[in-house]
């Protein structure tokens, strides 16, 4: 798996001022429940900071809610009534629905959208970006092609020809909205695009770290969600907290594994214990959508289509397409049999195999990986 390529970036040690094309103008790609609530944090430090430009166009898929467009709406009321409803956004959040147009002339690029789309938004941003531009990806989530795995990032730099950091951690959205404290991790390994991102996120109550195992902490992002519906099927077969945190510290197990087999660069116990890692594994066991979907799953024994239709208001859950990725990466790898957590949630999802018998899948797990 090729690592997320290095290249130059924007010196942030340079003087900038407000007004002047040197402040670095920002789009994010992305509106929903975590794309409206980081434009609070990143509306808000653009109009305090002079480094950045003012204005954050971000990238609204456009809808009618009631009659009224939502980007009007979130343009007159500064509220994203759909997916951050009660949360004002800064006046200087523009919401844009023409992709094109909301990143034109954009320094940096937040990708925040289902990773199942971005394929689709780089065709369209494909030769209408900056070429000194450079972008980071919050989307948790990974793709397979003819070679195996595939990060976001990398089909985005691929795609787009620009430079990519991550960030990910525990960071359940309306949490961050209501600006209650958490922390975050940054992977970037171009130290000066890695500073000037921290700049453009960090508040006193969204605390960032930055690494530079940038595949590490985005695998993170993506492979505890797989965990999470493991989390939620135990909750919902009612086993308790001994058995879900049995399912917690597995999971981490074969996470760290995962990631130590299929990253190119160095894979450390230390990037795992940011919050990228353990910590986001944790909050996301206990109050992401993830679990919730996986609660219902096996209370209900509805389909996870069907679920996500009904909880999710329009959103997509990451977890069961992220296993059925893995699932067929691991297959192809003759690997299955030493992932018995991520076949298991994959299975249940999707080969009809009883969620009841997801604990036996877990009762002779290796101890060692």
């Amino acid at each position: 798996m090729p690592g997320v390529v290095s290249g130059q970036g924007v010196s942030s040690s340079t003087v900038y001022s407000r007004g002047t094309v040197m402040a670095l103008k920002v789009c994010i790609v992305g509106s929903g429940n975590w794309g409206s609530a980081i434009a609070k944090i990143v509306g808000e430090n653009a109009a305090q900071l002079p480094q950045f430009d003012n204005v954050v166009n971000m990238w609204v898929f456009e809808e009618l809610i009631s009659g009224k467009k939502l980007t009007e709406i979130i343009n007159t009321e500064h509220e994203n009534v759909k997916y951050l409803p009660g949360h004002k956004l800064p006046a200087n959040v523009v919401a844009v629905p023409d992709i094109v147009e909301a990143a034109k002339g954009a320094d940096i690029l937040i990708f925040v959208v289902p990773h199942q789309f971005i394929g689709k938004l780089c065709e369209q941003l494909k030769s209408h970006i900056k070429k000194e531009a450079f972008g980071v990806s919050l989307i948790k989530g990974v793709d397979e092609g003819p070679e195996g795995l595939r990060l976001i990032s990398n089909i985005i730099h691929e795609r787009l020809g620009i430079q990519m950091s991550v960030l990910m951690g525990a960071n359940i959205a309306n949490e961050v909205a209501d600006g209650k404290f958490c922390e975050t991790t940054i992977g970037s390994i171009n130290k000066e695009q890695g500073k000037i991102l921290k700049e453009l996120f960090q508040t006193p109550n969204f605390r960032i770290t930055v690494v530079e195992e940038a595949d590490t902490v985005e695998l993170c992002g993506a492979l505890k969600n797989i965990v999470a519906v493991g989390a939620g099927f135990c909750d919902g077969l009612g086993f308790g907290d001994n058995t879900k945190a049995a399912i917690i510290r597995i999971g981490l197990m074969e996470m760290i594994a995962f990631s130590k087999m299929f990253c190119a660069g160095p894979v450390t116990s230390a990037t795992f214990l940011e919050s990228c890692g353990v910590a986001d594994l944790i909050t996301t066991c206990y109050g992401g959508r993830n679990r919730k979907v996986g609660e219902a799953f096996a209370r209900t024994g509805k389909s996870i289509e069907q679920l996500e239709q009904e909880m999710l208001n329009g959103q997509k859950l990451q977890g069961p397409q992220t296993s059925a990725e893995l699932n067929h990466i691991l297959k192809s790898k003759n690997m299955v049999d030493k992932f018995p957590l991520f076949t298991a949630v994959y299975q249940i999802c999707y080969e009809g195999k009883p969620v009841t018998e997801f604990i036996t899948c877990l009762q002779n797990h290796p101890e060692h990986m």
